[in-house]
């Protein structure tokens, strides 16, 4: 699995719409709504590279209100809930 980090400039107006169009699209697994030079953060999951450029140029660019995108490629994913839903597969917690 490919990780796509994808970093959105919206119309200030339109971010709420925006931001759900993106969350709506196949491979598009959270968008968040983010402080700084960027309005929006897209994770996008793709089996392989060559989907990166259907998702991201082809479908979140074509966005209405979307301005720009920056991409940035995960090469390994280091995450606390995946070694806790790892850990709690079948069991209860105990008191």
């Amino acid at each position: 699995m490919i990780t796509a980090i994808v970093h959105i400039k919206a119309e200030v107006d339109r971010i709420p719409e925006v931001a759900q169009t993106i969350a709506d699209l196949d491979r598009v697994s959270e968008v968040y709504s983010i402080t700084g030079d960027y309005d929006l953060v897209a994770m996008v999951r793709v089996a392989a590279y060559e989907e990166i450029a259907e998702v991201i140029p082809g479908r979140i660019n074509k966005v209405a209100g979307v301005l720009a995108t920056e991409t940035h490629l995960a090469f390994r994913t280091y995450s606390k809930h995946d070694l806790d839903s790892a850990f709690s597969i079948g069991f209860a917690e105990a008191d």
